[in-house]
């Protein structure tokens, strides 16, 4: 190994190897992270192993074999063994093709930076697919045909390490429907991408606002159901809740059937049961945060359900929050209810209106759900609903309007 004259990157760690290790040709610049957790190896001080001695290092064959051989052969054995068992049990027993999310588990458990690399076209800008504040999204297919999201983090970006950590630890916590699927990362110290579930119709950000897009109203109805869905687990689906912390059309990503996923957990909390935090670097979107968030860092579930109701005002108005329309006191919450109840026709999409079939209908839907973005975004955070009780307004409105129109 010391003719490799190309070899950059070494990893031997917690091995249990024995031996020394050489000091000249690539070893030269490697240090002591490559052999670390390898107590039986030896060689120079900076690699932190024991000194070489003389008849050191090189245990008799026999010994090699009976501790480091025969117990991984005989593991061998056992693994194939289990594995034809398996195999057979499988095929008698079974009962349905896998999903091709099942598929995405097997195919995609283990990458590599190279295969990344690969995938992307060399990260390629024609693969580019979004941009975050800490990272650029790229759209990958691996060499067996599966198609991902490959989140690649920029690590010169202050934080982008920790969002890489933070997003890294809440997604193994969490599953769900309609929460954006990770399915393994890619670490090391140049290099960290999270590989996601590609979603092929892109951003509601993108539906909402390119021209060659257009949601009705029951489309955005069922997409805002499948956030409420999302954000009431994470509230109170298990024993932790979850804050996002920045929910933002771009972060809901759409499905081929236009299932909505909510992604991007990077500056997401993990909190204790039914408590706030403080945290004195408040980060998030402007428009959509919190008054007590975006003023005083105070980070609890109800800063989500605020989100959620400008989430549903923009949805339903096709206005962002950072209009130029809306400066001072005269906010995107101020607008709606002084439109409520008898001048909703004056800020709802216009392009819901086009047409004169069901115009009653529609308008009484967003009017029920405009009154529940208000209850929403109420100024004190225990004034606000919890997202137990949106999702089930929102469900409750969604099978009114979608039974009364099939």
């Amino acid at each position: 190994m010391e003719k490799l004259k190309d070899l950059v990157y070494l990893n031997l760690s917690f091995n249990d190897l024995s031996g020394k290790i050489p000091n000249c040709g690539p070893f030269a610049k490697f240090s002591m992270e490559s052999f670390m957790g390898n107590k039986e190896l030896c060689g120079a001080s900076r690699f932190h192993v024991m000194e070489c001695k003389e008849g050191k290092g090189k245990p008799r064959n026999i010994a090699i074999f009976l501790k480091y051989v025969l117990p991984s052969l005989v593991s061998v054995i056992v693994f194939v063994v289990l594995l034809v068992w398996m195999l057979t049990f499988w095929k008698r027993n079974k009962r349905r093709e896998p999903r091709a999310e099942d598929s995405l588990d097997v195919a995609l458990r283990r990458i590599s930076y190279y295969e990344i690399l690969r995938a992307t076209e060399g990260f390629d800008e024609s693969n580019l697919i979004g941009r975050g504040s800490f990272s650029l999204v790229f759209k990958g297919t691996f060499v067996d045909g599966v198609i991902a999201a490959i989140k690649v983090f920029n690590l010169d970006v202050q934080d982008s390490i920790r969002s890489f950590e933070v997003e890294c630890q809440v997604l193994r916590n969490i599953r769900h429907r309609n929460l954006v699927k990770v399915i393994t990362s890619c670490s090391n110290l140049d290099f960290k991408a999270l590989i996601l579930e590609y979603m092929p119709n892109g951003s509601l950000d993108k539906w909402l606002y390119s021209h060659n897009y257009f949601l009705d109203i029951y489309q955005r109805l069922g997409i805002m159901m499948d956030v409420g869905n999302a954000l009431e687990y994470l509230h109170h689906g298990h024993s932790f809740p979850v804050v996002h912390c920045d929910l933002k059309p771009g972060n809901i990503l759409l499905d081929e059937s236009m299932v909505a996923h909510v992604g991007d957990f990077g500056i997401a909390k993990l909190l204790d049961k039914d408590k706030a935090t403080k945290q004195t670097k408040t980060m998030g979107t402007v428009g959509y945060m919190a008054p007590e968030y975006g003023c005083a860092g105070i980070v609890s579930s109800m800063g989500d359900v605020y989100s959620f109701g400008i989430l549903l005002m923009e949805v339903f108005t096709r206005k962002k929050p950072t209009d130029e329309m809306f400066h001072g006191d005269f906010t995107m919450r101020k607008w709606v209810c002084d439109s409520l109840p008898g001048a909703i026709k004056e800020i709802v999409d216009s392009n819901l209106l086009t047409g004169e079939e069901g115009g009653q209908e529609i308008e009484e839907c967003f009017l029920m759900v405009m009154e529940l973005a208000v209850e929403c975004t109420a100024d004190f955070p225990e004034e606000r609903i919890t997202m137990e009780d949106v999702a089930g307004r929102l469900k409750h409105t969604l099978h009114k309007f979608t039974h009364n129109t099939s």
